[in-house]
């Protein structure tokens, strides 16, 4: 038997039963010992733990496998400089895997907030649409009914004939006596319409001819549609047919059956109502137009017209 090495007995060593805080284990071969030496030290790495005579509880084999990667890895220590620290191989799988993780972690984190971030938008884009639609869509139906509103119709009154007029006595439809009076008249107009972008539907009251409070002649003007930017002539046809005076027509006849040559003052008024539709039904402006006129009916000059063109009021 060889006598122990220095190696052998540091390799015996920390197989000790004593559990004092284990160090780093060095291990010096001799140069002149390559051959021999290298064999022992061999053998003593492979070799099992010395039982001690107290009988102490033999290693587990992790134990055994703890020693021996302790051992392999203070093989290494010895090449270590001052200062350097031991780096196993899983610490940089360790170390990656942990970051590798956080990063998938910030970066779930982050998708999550875009997706929060761009979904509050996205679920809001229809109702931004409508709300921005319906907002242009009144700003320019509000542009159309102010401009619309400035292009206001024009009527102008040209003339009034009349055709025939006298008195005459009757009975009402109540069989009480009364003068009745008949008159017929014609009256001439323009309307024009001055919208540059729609046309109108006009309407009107009925034209009432009458003396003082009392009516004496009556006419309609039929419903039309005026294109933009046009105009036309009207013709209205103003009669009445043994009307009851009641009294009230004694200044307008000297006797029965016959008129005085005295002028009669009459009064002509109406109103005329147009309409335009702008923008379908939701832009549609109406226009309001009160005629009032003042004449002088001369019985002397039936048949020859009355100017008119000074004689009304427009409101």
């Amino acid at each position: 038997m060889h006598a122990k090495t220095d190696s052998e007995v540091t390799s015996i060593a920390p197989s000790s039963p004593t559990r004092s805080p284990r160090r780093p284990v060095y291990y010096v071969q001799s140069p002149s010992r390559d051959s021999h030496d290298g064999e022992k030290t061999t053998t003593s790495l492979h070799s099992t733990p010395v039982l001690s005579p107290m009988g102490s509880p033999p290693h587990s084999p992790s134990s055994v496998g703890r020693h021996s990667r302790e051992s392999s890895s203070s093989r290494f220590s010895g090449s270590l400089k001052p200062g350097s620290r031991k780096v196993t191989p899983n610490d940089g799988t360790r170390r990656g895997g942990r970051h590798k993780t956080c990063d998938v972690i910030e970066e779930e984190g982050l998708l999550e907030d875009e997706d929060d971030a761009k979904g509050l938008p996205r679920r809001c884009y229809v109702l931004v649409f409508i709300l921005a639609f319906f907002l242009l869509f009144s700003f320019f139906a509000l542009i159309l009914w102010g401009a619309s509103r400035n292009q206001k119709p024009e009527i102008t009154m040209k003339s009034i004939t009349f055709e025939n007029f006298f008195i005459q006595a009757g009975t009402d439809a109540s069989s009480v006596p009364t003068d009745m009076t008949t008159l017929n008249a014609t009256v001439q107009m323009t309307f024009r319409n001055t919208g540059t972008f729609f046309g109108v539907h006009v309407s009107s009251t009925p034209l009432d001819l009458s003396y003082y409070q009392l009516t004496l002649a009556s006419g309609n003007i039929n419903n039309f549609y005026q294109r933009r930017k046009s105009q036309r002539n009207l013709h209205v046809v103003v009669m009445g047919s043994k009307v009851p005076l009641y009294g009230g027509g004694a200044s307008l006849s000297g006797t029965s059956g016959k008129t005085n040559n005295q002028p009669v003052p009459l009064a002509l008024g109406f109103t005329v109502r147009s309409r335009a539709y702008v923008l379908g039904k939701l832009v549609k402006p109406k226009f309001y137009a009160n005629v009032q006129c003042s004449v002088v009916m001369d019985v002397t000059k039936l048949g020859k017209p009355v100017s008119l063109k000074k004689a009304c009021q427009y409101n």
